[in-house]
């Protein structure tokens, strides 16, 4: 008996990571389904295009799966089984419908929480305390189709979204191990979602990372951690300045006077006032079109800044 045809839909490191543990595994990967990389974002993640050429597997990149012609090069695969991790498209109904064994994803959150994009940087924004990587059923819907495995991963208070993106990563890697075999054999457990309990978030656009100081020193910390690098960051307008902010720190004692959004330097200490009333301490940061700097660098080259415009907007 031959061994199952899979079609796997891959991008960005989690698409990596599964596809490398399916070749290694030596499973009968017939085909790729990837995206061409987008002029101008950062791509801080291996490729599953390449990993895929140089495995000698077809790779179809930006595949239109919405018209007759798309769904027709899949089907010419005959595949058994598709495996998504990471695609950023939906797949459609008649693509789904291809595969006997069925049609599975692999998604950064623990389902139904955090359905939809970015899910981890989404947790980290939000302050969860956990997230997770979830295997389920693909269908029409996006990330709503039955639970085959999840694996709970831990958020530190400190921890980026790309810390704890690399932990989900590697969840994922070990959710699909322990369901191998049984995705192979068509034997894959299934337990619907608590539809009621869902939270669905849309993309993270790189304006989304503008500071209000309204709001608490958490809520400013977590928002800094959850679009620190690779993402576009977190950033505030000081005079006619753009600040970005790579790392803080919530500092145990009241924030100095003044309003919220205002900075302050005391010695080789930035640090800002929040909406709560409580400091914020500025570890990293970078001021637009010059190096990022540290605490003790970045305090001195805010001062006199801070002479003319002490207030961030």
């Amino acid at each position: 008996m031959s061994a199952p045809r899979v079609v796997v839909f891959a991008y960005s490191d989690v698409g990596h990571a599964g596809l490398e543990f399916l070749l290694e595994r030596g499973v009968n990967v017939v085909a790729v389904y990837s995206h061409a990389d987008k002029p101008g974002e950062a791509i801080w993640f291996p490729s599953a295009s390449k990993l895929a050429h140089d495995a000698g597997v077809p790779v179809h990149l930006d595949a239109d799966l919405r018209t007759e012609k798309g769904i027709a090069e899949l089907a010419a695969h005959a595949p058994d089984l598709l495996l998504s991790f990471y695609y950023r498209e939906i797949i459609p109904q008649a693509a789904l419908d291809l595969a006997p064994l069925g049609a599975f994803n692999m998604h950064g959150s623990l389902l139904p929480k955090f359905r939809g994009r970015a899910p981890v940087n989404w947790a980290v924004a939000l302050g969860e305390k956990e997230t997770g990587a979830t295997l389920h059923v693909m269908t029409h819907l996006a990330d709503a189709g039955d639970i085959v495995d999840q694996e709970k991963v831990a958020i530190g208070p400190d921890d980026t979204a790309f810390e704890v993106q690399g932990r989900v990563r590697d969840a994922g890697v070990r959710v699909l191990g322990r369901q191998l075999d049984a995705l192979l054999g068509g034997t894959a457990p299934r337990k619907p979602q608590d539809h009621a309990a869902a939270t669905k978030f849309g993309r993270r656009r790189p304006e989304d990372g503008r500071i209000d100081w309204t709001r608490s020193a958490a809520d400013i910390h977590n928002l800094v951690r959850a679009v620190s690098h690779p993402y576009p960051g977190a950033f505030t307008t000081l005079g006619d300045r753009t600040l970005y902010l790579w790392r803080t720190a919530r500092a145990p004692a009241p924030a100095p006077d003044g309003p919220p959004g205002s900075f302050h330097v005391k010695g080789d200490r930035a640090m800002a006032v929040a909406g709560d009333g409580r400091a914020l301490e500025i570890v990293r940061a970078q001021v637009e079109g010059e190096p990022e700097l540290g605490a003790a660098a970045l305090a001195h080259r805010l001062a006199p800044l801070l002479t003319s415009s002490p207030t961030a907007s």
